[in-house]
C-alpha cells in the first residue's frame, strides 16, 4: 500500500485516479481548492483544501507521501510551471524520503509521424494552447531537474481523452502517440488512471515522460 496525494482531485482525471487508487487498497488524500467539489468519494479517502502551487500546502503533504499526483490545469500557462517548481521543492527538501512525482501531461508535445510537435501543426487550436505551452514548459522544468527528485510525466493522447469505460487494457510508448488499427489515438479518463497507478505500484518510466493509448 503506497500513501498517494492527489492534487486537482475535484476534476475529470483526478476524480478517477483518486476512485482506482482507493480500489487498489491505497491510502489517498484528495486536494482541491474546493473540498465542496470534490463530491462522493470511496470510503476512507481523506480529504483535504489547499493550492499545489502554496508551499504551505504542499510541504507536510510531501512529507507523509509516497506519490504526489498532479492532475491540475487551466487556462494560465504559469499554473504548470508553478506547480512543478512548488512541489519539486518539497521533494528536494526531503532528500531521499522524498515522494516520486506523477504528473498528468499534456499531448501537445507529442511526435507526430514526421518527428514534429503536435502543437507545431497547422491548425492546432488557439484556444487550447495556454493549456498546451504550460505543459510543454512543464516537461521541461521536469526534464531540467536534478538526479534528487524522481518524477514521471504521462501524457494522454493529444486528442481523444474523455471520461468513458475503464477496460484495465492499454499500450505504451513513450514520445509518439499509442495508435490503433484505425489510425486513430485514443483512452478513456478510467484507463488512464489505471495506467497511472500501474506506474506507481510498478516503476517503469522514472525521470522521463511516456504516453497511453488503446
Amino acid at each position: 500500500m503506497s500513501r498517494i496525494v492527489v492534487f486537482g482531485a475535484a476534476g475529470k482525471a483526478g476524480s478517477r485516479v483518486v476512485a482506482e487508487a482507493a480500489a487498489r487498497g491505497h491510502e489517498v488524500t484528495a486536494v482541491a481548492r474546493d473540498i465542496a467539489r470534490l463530491g462522493e468519494l470511496p470510503e476512507g479517502v481523506r480529504t483535504t483544501a489547499g493550492d499545489v502551487t502554496d508551499t504551505e500546502t504542499v510541504a507536510p503533504l510531501a512529507e507523509e507521501a509516497d506519490a504526489l499526483v498532479l492532475t491540475v490545469g487551466g487556462p494560465d500557462a504559469r499554473l504548470y510551471t508553478n506547480a512543478v517548481a512548488t512541489v519539486a521543492a518539497a521533494v528536494h527538501a526531503l532528500g531521499p524520503k522524498g515522494p516520486r512525482i506523477l504528473h498528468m501531461g499534456g499531448g501537445a508535445s507529442l511526435l507526430d509521424e514526421d518527428g514534429g510537435r503536435f502543437f507545431d501543426a497547422p491548425g492546432f487550436p488557439e484556444e487550447y494552447k495556454p493549456y498546451a505551452i504550460g505543459q510543454i514548459q512543464a516537461l521541461d522544468a521536469y526534464q531540467a531537474l536534478g538526479d534528487d527528485v524522481t518524477w514521471t510525466y504521462l501524457s494522454p493522447p493529444p486528442v481523444n481523452f474523455a471520461p468513458g469505460e475503464r477496460t484495465g487494457r492499454y499500450r505504451t510508448s513513450l514520445d509518439r502517440p499509442v495508435v490503433g488499427d484505425d489510425g486513430q489515438s485514443r483512452i478513456s479518463y478510467e484507463d488512464y488512471a489505471v495506467a497511472l497507478l500501474d506506474e506507481i505500484e510498478n516503476p517503469r518510466h522514472l525521470n522521463r515522460r511516456f504516453t497511453v493509448g488503446y
